[in-house]
């Protein structure tokens, strides 16, 4: 079975019947959802064609007819741009490695009071300021592979537990990555990442057979920091009009308990950076002393 055609069942099963205009004609449902032949019957097509696209026995699919299934099927913004993704597959495509631009770098280390960072398409870290690791990791700890908030979020049992509601948020983080394994089907690091996470965690593996999608967008998450407490965050969301594959993420508080517990947390870790250096100061202090 086709990504398309998966991703058309399992619409099809989520879709009640009565919401699609179905009345309860008697007849004892086999599967959850709607039936093949009443899918066909909203979009205007056979049933053999919509049993042919679940099973993957057609590639050709016109513009009009996605549309038709779209409609049927009552699919999201998100949805409906990943059906039309997975219905025209791009060829595989070689990628460079990711870069920052340094100016992109600057704005980052440029909002001391909001924690920010630059995530890919697949959620990779690719850079952060000060505030962002207070509030979510030591980045720069981990090796470069594991800076990954997707797989953070389901292997890091610490940065798990930073979330109010954990199960929304790893629902979320799992609907951002079925929409970009639609657009680059091909990609080895993130079909390496969908295969880690589907074999070590028993949710992953679930959600991501459900095929529920979206893109980026503004979200609002709580959080249980061990220093700052319960911080309501606005996660805001910019694309990087120089790099398609970046976007820029800031966290800034919902309410004014959040801001003071947020600025509570940069002026410890300001505290702890600070307490680093004067640890070291003495023996730079030595040095330069013997040096002469």
């Amino acid at each position: 079975m086709t990504e398309l055609g998966e991703f058309l069942r399992t619409r099809r099963a989520a879709l009640d019947p009565h919401r699609a205009g179905f009345p309860d004609d008697g007849r004892q449902r086999r599967v959850p959802g709607l039936r093949r032949e009443e899918l066909a019957q909203l979009a205007h097509v056979s049933v053999d064609y919509v049993v042919r696209l679940e099973q993957g026995r057609t590639n050709r699919v016109s513009r009009t007819v996605l549309d038709a299934l779209a409609d049927a099927l009552q699919l999201a913004p998100d949805e409906r741009d990943y059906l039309f993704t997975v219905a025209d597959v791009a060829p595989a495509r070689q990628e460079a490695a990711p870069e920052v631009a340094t100016r992109l770098r600057q704005l980052l280390n440029g909002m001391p009071d909001i924690p920010a960072m630059v995530l890919h398409r697949r959620m990779d870290v690719l850079a952060w300021n000060r505030g962002a690791a207070a509030l979510l990791t030591d980045f720069q700890a981990l090796e470069p592979a594991a800076r990954n908030l997707i797989r953070l979020t389901f292997l890091d049992p610490a940065f798990r537990a930073l979330y109010g509601d954990w199960e929304r948020s790893a629902r979320e983080c799992v609907a951002v990555l079925r929409m970009e394994a639609g657009r680059t089907p091909h990609d080895p690091v993130l079909t390496g990442l969908v295969g880690e996470l589907s074999v070590r965690d028993p949710d992953f593996r679930t959600w991501w057979a459900s095929h529920q999608v979206r893109g980026p967008r503004q979200l609002v998450k709580t959080y249980r920091h061990p220093v700052a407490g319960k911080l309501t965050l606005d996660v805001q969301q910019f694309s990087v009009d120089t790099h398609p594959d970046q976007l820029l993420v800031a966290y800034t508080a919902t309410d004014e308990a959040s801001a003071e517990g947020l600025r509570f947390l940069l002026l410890s870790q300001q505290a702890k950076d600070v307490d680093v250096v004067t640890e070291f100061e003495p023996d730079r202090r030595a040095d330069r002393s013997t040096s002469g």
